[in-house]
């Protein structure tokens, strides 16, 4: 099994296209070739490659950014000596001066499969402005860890934001090269756009999406396991609540919730009760943690641990963002006044609620907050968005 990586190092003639021309390369801690060597480096080792230039993401070429709205700044790679731009530092979307320093843009950055995680928006901005311009963009293509699902109700019109792109649904079951090649048909965009494809990559195989071969490196610093990247569609709307999603502890986005004021016992229960069809697919256990930073900090928080993983795990019958609305809706049964939104700038968006931003509109908060809904009613708001969707990236899928 190869990664687009390793498939570009390997074959010369893949590689023939990018001889005299000025090469960057998009990248964050997890862009590693199969032997662990960073991308950058094994790069500018290989012959025909002139690198003159990179660019880091949210967290940082480096990795080192710890939470959300934490900036980069641009530097000079003091081994290369080209500079490192940062597109999550003065700006998010790449500026002519960052555009002239290249010909050709190698996009190598492991995603979680996940609308909200942002680096599938810098995929799309850095097409955006290559469009009309000549430059060409690569994505040397990796594994959606999530596999191939799709769940979660598609982002309205007018709700589009750095954790938002375009009209796709929380889970959207695609690769990065897969989701390029919609961006480049949905968004109109003139741009020399190619694929270096896996090999061998089997969404269906053994790991259902991450190949056991492969180890596990963070591709942002609380993205730190499988687990986590299978329960993200749904442990990441915890940011928009005041519920702690572990941030401050070892396994962060791999809860349902932590507080220091709610019942996890209780909560699991009412789960249960609600709609249990939910819970499949995984284990829920009950926690206890002390986060170090973050959301309650020093207090002694009840949680539920998810566990999509081992014996445990069915790929098919986890759904996490429906777990997680249900885990929201738990707690608003069992206390009905309870504080649960967060109010604060999410991503730089100032005039709407994070759990709504988030969620690319109010549909998911509106259910969980109005005492009579049902799970009928959810399923009614996500169900046709999940089929529209399905359809809609039938035929930019390459494995």
């Amino acid at each position: 099994m190869k990664f687009g990586i390793d498939r570009l190092l390997a074959d010369p003639a893949l590689r023939a296209p990018l001889e005299g021309k000025r090469v960057a390369l998009v990248a964050h801690p997890a862009s590693v070739t199969e032997g662990l060597v960073h991308s950058l480096d094994a790069l500018a080792a290989c012959p025909g490659i002139t690198l003159t230039a990179a660019f880091g993401p949210q967290h940082g070429l480096r990795g080192d950014k710890q939470d959300n709205m934490v900036e980069t700044e641009d530097f000079i790679d003091p081994a290369l000596g080209i500079p490192v731009f940062s597109l999550y530092g003065e700006v998010r979307r790449p500026t002519a001066r960052m555009m002239d320093s290249a010909d050709v843009f190698l996009f190598d950055l492991q995603d979680l499969g996940c609308r909200i995680y942002t680096f599938v928006t810098t995929l799309l901005y850095l097409l955006e402005a290559a469009s009309g311009t000549g430059k060409a963009v690569w994505v040397l293509d990796r594994p959606n860890p999530a596999g191939r699902p799709v769940e979660g109700t598609t982002l309205l019109p007018g709700w589009e934001s750095f954790v938002g792109a375009g009209p796709m649904p929380m889970r959207h079951g695609m690769t990065l090269g897969e989701m390029g090649r919609w961006f480049v048909d949905h968004f109109r965009l003139d741009v020399d756009y190619r694929v270096v494809t896996m090999e061998g990559w089997e969404p269906e195989g053994p790991g259902f999406g991450w190949p056991q071969s492969r180890i596990w490196i963070n591709p942002s610093p609380n993205a730190a396991s499988l687990n986590m990247a299978r329960a993200y569609a749904g442990t990441v709307m915890i940011e928009g609540a005041t519920l702690s999603e572990g941030r401050g502890t070892t396994r962060p986005l791999e809860v349902l919730f932590g507080a220091p004021d709610v019942d996890a016992k209780a909560v699991l229960a009412e789960m249960k009760s609600f709609a249990p069809e939910w819970l499949a697919g995984c284990a829920l256990r009950e926690c206890w943690f002390e986060p170090t930073f973050h959301k309650h900090v020093g207090k002694l928080c009840n949680a539920l641990m998810i566990h999509a993983e081992g014996a445990f795990y069915d790929h098919h019958a986890f759904r996490p963002w429906r777990l997680q609305a249900l885990a929201f809706k738990a707690v608003r049964r069992l206390y009905p006044d309870y504080p649960l939104w967060r109010d604060f700038p999410y991503e730089y968006v100032t005039d709407k609620l994070a759990i709504d931003v988030i969620n690319g509109g109010p549909g998911l908060r509106q259910w969980v907050d109005d005492a009579g809904s049902t799970p009928a009613d959810l399923e009614a708001l996500a169900e046709p968005d999940e089929a529209a969707w399905a359809e809609t990236r039938a035929p930019f899928l390459l494995y």
